[in-house]
């Protein structure tokens, strides 16, 4: 198994990972409240999807 004959340089390790990031969750507004949501899924702020509510958040 063939081995590495010299190290990789700092800027070509970084080069290599400038794609390796975290990125933020996309959001969508609520149609119901205007809040940020996450897309197909329930709004965490007033319980609606789709026009109807399907949380009791009252409570």
């Amino acid at each position: 198994m063939p081995n590495p004959k010299r190290r990789h340089s700092k800027a070509r390790t970084s080069k290599r990972r400038a794609h390796d990031f975290l990125t933020a969750p996309t959001l969508g507004e609520c149609p119901n409240c205007h809040e940020r949501k996450l897309p197909h899924n329930a709004c965490p702020h007033c319980g609606f999807y789709k026009g109807r509510e399907v949380i009791d958040t009252k409570a």
